[in-house]
């Protein structure tokens, strides 16, 4: 078997099934869990029209490249939302979700032929991964299969969580090859500035790395409708980039449409890499079935239900966020379906973890540690005394959760 695969960390969902094993939860209370992030809205009845309308695609195989109503469908709707744009045929590309795509892009981009070069230092001259941290651990993975190392960038709650790429050393960006971005960040929900874009693409060009985009959170945000976050390809053409050069964006309906069991993306920027990506995923063999395709085709040419799912989550969010706001060091994000919520002090010490066991036992609340959603750089683990809730459930669920949050801190106060 591959060695690499015993360079592999723990899920942080596995971490925490481990820590939590002991744990009994309150009988008194039925389970409300705010740990996993698995949208729960209702799936749109046109991407369940178009599924059972186009069945007879089951019986063909699909191509990698996909169909070309659906590029042609996913180049407008990059039009729409960004002002971009991208030739169907050269600049984009149908994915399994965005999840496989930035774990096999990077198995496409990291030159894994460094070890057998003369002389060559295993911890000096490895290609480096770089990722926000924290971070989804699809990243860090890819990276690792890849045979490269990685490196972080901490995030800074004083910038709004922005990552601090200004802390990273000249020699980790010579060594650099591929570098993950998180815009809507998980679980920061911090969208990043065009001057931060312009910093990235300067240093892109210097040490020739590439930037894979994850804007998989993009359609959930809280500022006005016609205000949407900045995402990476709209950046680089108001940089006066229009060949998003050493770019690739990975969006998903998953968050967007709800239908995270549907498995759909795409891919879209550089030209040349999204040829070379196609040839690595036509041996991959990750082409889209045509019964998706159909039912993706649907849900990017309609934005009706995507602005009532923002308006859903704009409801919860109005609700929940204030309760807490007063007793946890937590504000709405930019973006995204999460709260990202400090813990003072006083409560266990401000460790994350002992917070969330305690809840868990004795109010039945699941909740994610902030710290093991990131890894320790720097002398400290920018995850630590933080807890992720995802408000995926519905108003009313999410708004008990909060309910038995407080009665937990007043309790331990």
């Amino acid at each position: 078997m591959n060695p690499l695969l015993g360079t592999l960390h723990p899920y942080p969902f596995e971490r925490w099934r481990l820590l939590a094993k002991d744990v009994v939860p309150s009988p008194a209370h039925r389970p409300i869990s705010l740990g996993l992030g698995e949208p729960r809205h209702p799936t749109p009845q046109l991407i369940k029209d178009a599924i059972a309308s186009h069945l007879a695609g089951l019986a063909s195989y699909p191509t990698t490249l996909g169909d070309a109503g659906l590029r042609q469908a996913m180049a407008d709707w990059v039009r729409q939302r960004y002002g971009v744009a991208l030739d169907p045929a050269r600049q984009l590309l149908p994915v399994i979700g965005s999840r496989e795509a930035l774990f096999s892009f990077a198995q496409a981009v990291v030159d894994p032929t460094w070890r057998g070069r003369p002389g060559v230092n295993l911890e000096t001259d490895a290609p480096i991964v770089l990722c926000p941290n924290p971070f989804y651990q699809i990243y860090e993975g890819a990276a690792l299969l890849a045979g490269a190392r990685t490196a972080f960038a901490n995030s800074d709650p004083a910038r709004n969580f922005a990552a601090d790429w200004g802390a990273v050393e000249d020699a980790t960006w010579a060594r650099t090859q591929l570098m993950f971005v998180c815009s809507p960040g998980n679980p920061t929900g911090a969208v990043m500035p065009l001057d931060e874009w312009k910093t990235l693409f300067e240093l892109s060009d210097r040490h020739g790395f590439v930037i894979a985009s994850d804007e998989c959170y993009s359609e959930i945000y809280f500022g006005p409708e016609g205000q949407a976050p900045l995402g990476a390809l709209d950046a680089a053409r108001q940089l006066g980039r229009d060949d998003f050069r050493n770019l690739l964006v990975f969006t998903s309906l998953s968050k967007r449409s709800n239908v995270p069991g549907l498995r759909s993306g795409f891919v879209a920027g550089d030209a040349a890499l999204v040829k070379s990506f196609l040839l690595y995923r036509t041996y991959h063999g990750s082409a889209m079935s045509p019964v998706v395709q159909a039912a993706s085709e649907a849900a990017w040419r309609d934005e009706a239900h995507v602005v009532e799912n923002r308006a859903q989550y704009r409801r919860k969010f109005a609700q929940v966020t204030p309760m807490l706001a007063g007793k946890l060091d937590v504000r709405l994000p930019d973006a995204g379906f999460y709260l990202w919520a400090g813990i003072p002090s006083h409560l266990h010490g401000g460790d994350d973890v002992a917070f969330a066991l305690g809840l868990l036992a004795q109010y039945n609340v699941t909740v994610l540690p902030g710290s093991l959603l990131a890894r320790p750089s720097r002398g400290v683990n920018p995850g630590a005394g933080r807890i992720r809730l995802a408000l995926v459930a519905e108003t009313a669920e999410c708004v008990e959760a909060a309910e038995r949050i407080l009665a937990y801190i007043a309790k331990i106060s």
